[in-house]
């Protein structure tokens, strides 16, 4: 088992990484007092681990609650958070009670704006079950409902007590959410960690065929590298920004779709694509690096967009963007391999163009650099 730990004072926790959830009464034992508890899920993840997790808060003394929601970003939403607090309510939960997320990003994300709003807020632990929770989401304190205008809007920073990472799960991950985690993994070698961004690019095999010892060392770096800005920059006032690589765009193709079409890393994937060719146009990147970037995106696989989603209504969803600054869009842009730089003087204007070009071209024309077709 690796242990690492979020560095944040009192509310200091820690990321344990182990193949299976079988230690976990252990674990949860020395961090939280047993009594009542909310198993938070969803109709994916619950029959497959559900009662196992169950049974195992229970060996810890715990009086569990099950809450199973539907599963797919519609479920993030206030009136879901509703639903759970009269699951909460019900069951009698208090404040020394806690609430656990067992599921990916839509279920930590609304398990933990729940816990941190239900009588003020009591403890949460993440579960997390999909590359991409395990890697990001799960990490760091960010929860949050979205709004019909917007990712995100409504939320808090509030850290788990505990972060879980049972790595065995992602044998019944489906490959569409693999690649979508695989996205977030990438982001994190091409913002902060050449060596990273280079071990994906030699292992990519072995990643993506689930061999124990890459996935896990590679989970367990992007949790490092998370760590490291967490602790840094909690409430991302500065460092922390890094992290929305490919957000601004992502999180505003999410919206203009109703968060019905995409994936939350496949909207990622396509936003740190179109940050790369900005990054290209504006001259901060060179060629050799964009290249790579683009060839290892190019493995992930960049969805298409819809062919009846238009770029003024993917423009007015950015302007919703929690990160705005005024009227201006910020925008984390490639400097190389392994860093970035927040960028704020960008307009639409600039960014219409290549906006237009992905919802009219076929994806792959823009993992390109130049003229020159790349080969992977």
């Amino acid at each position: 088992m690796e242990t690492i730990k979020v560095s944040l004072g009192e509310r200091s926790y820690e990321i344990r990484l182990s193949h299976t959830f079988e230690p976990l009464a252990g674990a949860v034992c020395g961090i939280l007092p047993a009594g009542r508890a909310l198993l938070v899920s969803d109709e994916n993840v619950y029959p497959l681990y559900g009662a196992a997790v169950r049974s195992l808060l229970e060996q810890a003394g715990f009086q569990v609650t099950p809450a199973v929601i539907p599963a797919g970003e519609e479920s993030k939403t206030l009136a879901q958070a509703d639903a759970l607090y009269t699951a909460a309510i019900t069951a009698g939960l208090d404040r020394s009670s806690a609430v656990f997320a067992l599921g990916g990003g839509v279920v930590g994300d609304l398990a933990g704006f729940v816990a941190a709003t239900y009588l003020r807020g009591v403890p949460f632990i993440q579960l997390p079950t999909t590359l991409l929770s395990q890697v990001d989401s799960s990490v760091g304190g960010k929860v949050a409902v979205n709004h019909r205008l917007g990712k995100n809007l409504i939320g808090a920073f509030y850290q788990p007590r505990l972060v879980w990472i049972a790595t065995d799960v992602l044998q019944t991950l489906p490959e569409r959410e693999f690649f979508s985690g695989a996205a977030e993994v990438a982001k994190y070698g091409a913002i902060m960690s050449e060596p990273l961004f280079r071990l994906l690019e030699e292992k990519w095999e072995a990643f993506r065929s689930l061999e124990s010892d890459v996935l896990t060392g590679v989970i367990a770096e992007c949790c490092r590298l998370k760590a490291r800005v967490v602790a840094e920059d909690e409430q991302e006032k500065g460092l922390r920004a890094i992290l929305n690589f490919g957000h601004t765009i992502g999180h505003a193709l999410e919206a203009a779709t109703a968060y019905r079409y995409y994936l939350h890393g496949e909207a990622v994937l396509a936003g740190m694509v179109l940050a790369v060719h900005l990054a290209l146009g504006q001259g901060l990147l060179g060629r050799e690096d964009g290249e790579r970037l683009l060839k290892l995106f190019a493995r992930v696989g960049l969805k298409a967009a819809p062919p009846w989603l238009g770029a003024r209504e993917v423009l007015a969803a950015m302007r919703q963007d929690k990160k705005r600054t005024g009227e201006r869009l910020v925008f984390i842009l490639p400097a190389a391999v392994g860093q970035v730089r927040v960028c704020n003087h960008l307009k639409e204007e600039d960014i219409l163009p290549l906006l237009e070009r992905y919802l009219k071209d076929a994806a792959e024309n823009l993992l390109t650099v130049g003229k020159n077709r790349l080969r992977i």
